[in-house]
C-alpha cells in the first residue's frame, strides 16, 4: 500500500533530497513524503481509489508534475521520475570529487611570431572539486599546477620559460586557482570565479566550464569529464619579457589561451588503480 517512486537527474543520479506531494482531484493535500539517499520515496500511507497528482519538488531542479490512478489496493506506483536542473543546466551528483592528472591535460597557446602557435601544457598539478548539494552555484573548485612542469616540446624554449623572464620556478614554484563564485551560462555551461595566484600575483580568472557528463571506469569508480577555457594577459601578472623582432613583431604574444580537459573522480581521492 502507499506510494513508491525513484527521483533522477537526466543522467540518471538519485535526487536524495527531493520532495513528492500528493494531491487529490479537489487539490487538497493527502500525502508528503521524502525521498532517501538513494532518491526513493517509499510511502505506507493507504491512498483512497482514484485519480491523484503527483508533485516532486527539489532545491535546485524545476518541479515535475504527473497523474497517478489508485486501485482498490490503495497503492501508487509513480515509476521513475527524471527532474531537471533550473535552467536546464546539469552538473555531477553532489560531494567530492578528485581531478585525475593521468587523464586530464593542462595546456596553454601562446602567439608565435605573430603568425603561428606555440603549445605548451604543464605535466604535474592536482585539485579537487565539490558540487554543492542543495545550490550548485556554491560548489568549489582548487587546483595546484607545479610551474616547472612545463612542456612545449622544446628544451631550451622551456628552460627560458622556467626563468626569471617568465614564471620565474625558484621563486614562484606553484600557480593555485581557488574558486570564489559559480554562475549558470546556459545548457551545460558555467562560469567559474576564481583567483589565480600566478609569478606571485593574485589575479581574478573567469572559467568558461562545459559539463561533458558521466560515466563508469574500468576500476569501479564514476568520473565526470568538464571542458573550460580562459584568456590571461601576461602583463597582468608581471611577465612583461618580451623579444621585439626588427619588424616589430613580438617574438612571443602577450596573450595566453587556457585550455582544460579534466577529468574527476568521485570521491575524496584517487582510487591506487586510476
Amino acid at each position: 500500500m502507499g506510494l513508491t517512486a525513484k527521483i533522477r537527474t537526466r543522467d540518471g543520479w538519485a535526487v536524495s533530497h527531493a520532495v513528492v506531494t500528493v494531491t487529490d482531484m479537489t487539490g487538497t493535500q493527502v500525502l508528503r513524503a521524502e525521498a532517501d539517499a538513494e532518491g526513493a520515496v517509499r510511502d505506507t500511507t493507504e491512498l483512497q481509489p482514484g485519480a491523484y497528482t503527483v508533485i516532486v519538488t527539489a532545491v535546485g531542479y524545476a518541479p515535475a508534475a504527473s497523474s497517478a490512478i489508485v486501485t482498490a489496493s490503495g497503492r501508487a506506483e509513480v515509476g521513475t521520475v527524471t527532474l531537471a536542473r533550473q535552467g536546464g543546466t546539469e552538473l555531477p551528483p553532489p560531494g567530492p570529487w578528485t581531478i585525475d592528472p593521468a587523464h586530464s591535460s593542462v595546456a596553454a597557446v601562446a602567439q608565435h611570431l605573430g603568425i603561428s602557435s606555440v603549445h605548451g601544457r604543464f605535466t604535474d598539478f592536482a585539485g579537487t572539486v565539490e558540487i554543492a548539494p542543495d545550490d550548485v552555484t556554491k560548489s568549489r573548485v582548487e587546483a595546484v599546477i607545479r610551474a616547472a612542469s612545463i612542456d612545449t616540446g622544446n628544451g631550451m624554449r622551456d628552460t627560458h620559460l622556467k626563468s626569471a623572464d617568465f614564471l620565474d620556478v625558484e621563486r614562484f614554484p606553484d600557480i593555485t586557482f581557488r574558486s570564489t563564485g559559480v554562475t549558470e551560462a546556459g545548457r551545460d555551461r558555467w562560469t567559474v570565479h576564481g583567483e589565480l595566484t600566478l609569478h606571485g600575483v593574485v589575479r581574478p580568472v573567469d572559467l568558461d566550464l562545459s559539463y561533458l557528463g558521466t560515466g563508469a571506469d574500468p576500476w569501479g569508480g564514476t568520473r565526470a569529464a568538464f571542458k573550460a577555457t580562459t584568456e590571461l594577459r601576461r602583463e597582468d601578472f608581471a611577465m612583461n619579457y618580451n623579444q621585439v623582432l626588427q619588424a616589430g613583431i613580438a617574438a612571443i604574444g602577450t596573450t595566453l589561451r587556457v585550455e582544460l580537459d579534466i577529468q574527476t573522480v568521485q570521491g575524496d581521492s584517487l582510487p591506487p588503480a586510476a
